[in-house]
């Protein structure tokens, strides 16, 4: 018998010991379960600013975890290493939620505020970022979630009060675009939309040349972001040739001051990256 999983919008439907399109959550025993959780690849005390967000606790650092897979297949995947990895990782190192907290309230006096969910996408790691999450809060702690927002409204809403801050990437502003991705632009426009009225949200676009970089593209984006808050800041960084884009040439420095001249059209902070 097969079960859907219910937490995003590819609702795999998965027969007994199949794996979704994730590469983490599996049919086991007639329920989704997660079989990344507390599984880490990565774990670094870094900058706020390095997630990136700029109009939230600047200054400080933030202890920052991630596992493997993800729930999009972007061809010019930034950290592939890891977030395109599917299936169970051989670098990973098991570290329970109390076990993290513990790691992070150690590291407050090296400045530390928190958690941040990252590296790869933190939806499909759900429980464990739920667990740890509600137990950080518990602890006086900050939680930060990098992610793509490619997430249902129902498990998006229930874990929304434990998050302090998100950084979502809008990865462009067309489905064709989305398709690539093998993504959907609606569902990140809904996460957007639930998000920004409860939590501090920056939202970050990689630019792409020919394929998301047109003035056009950059302003209808920030008009949309513009009628959620005008007032989100909005991060443009500069694409690196990675992955199976690794035959195209990095974003013209003068090409993103230009795309953010754009932006600042419709959005009260704009951000450059990576230059």
């Amino acid at each position: 018998m097969k079960i859907t999983c219910q937490l995003c919008f590819h609702h795999c439907a998965l027969a007994e010991g199949q794996t979704g399109f994730c590469g983490a959550r599996r049919n086991i025993d007639g329920k989704i379960r997660s079989i990344n959780y507390a599984e880490l690849t990565a774990i670094a005390l870094d900058p706020i600013e390095k997630k990136p967000l700029k109009r939230f606790f600047p200054g400080s650092q933030i202890l920052s975890v991630g596992s493997y897979g993800c729930n999009l297949h972007c061809p010019f995947c930034q950290n592939s290493g890891i977030s395109q990895t599917f299936g169970p990782h051989p670098r990973t190192t098991k570290v329970l939620p109390e076990a993290l907290i513990a790691e992070a309230l150690a590291l407050k006096e090296r400045g530390n505020i928190g958690l941040a969910y990252t590296y790869n996408e933190p939806f499909i790691s759900y429980e464990y970022v739920y667990d740890c999450s509600r137990l950080a809060h518990e602890n006086g702690l900050k939680n930060v979630l990098v992610t793509a927002g490619t997430v249902e409204e129902a498990p998006l809403l229930e874990l929304l009060p434990w998050i302090d801050a998100m950084n979502i990437d809008l990865k462009g502003f067309t489905q064709d675009f989305y398709k690539k991705v093998y993504g959907d632009l609606e569902s990140t426009k809904r996460t957007i939309r639930l998000s920004a009225p409860r939590t501090h949200v920056e939202i970050t676009t990689l630019v792409i040349p020919g394929e998301n970089d047109s003035e056009a593209e950059i302003r209808e984006m920030t008009h949309w972001v513009a009628s959620v808050d005008p007032e989100i800041p909005y991060h443009l960084t500069r694409f690196f040739p990675q992955f199976h884009m690794a035959d195209r040439d990095p974003t013209d420095v003068a090409a993103l001051f230009h795309l953010a001249d754009v932006a600042h059209e419709n959005l009260a902070y704009v951000y450059t990256g990576n230059c």
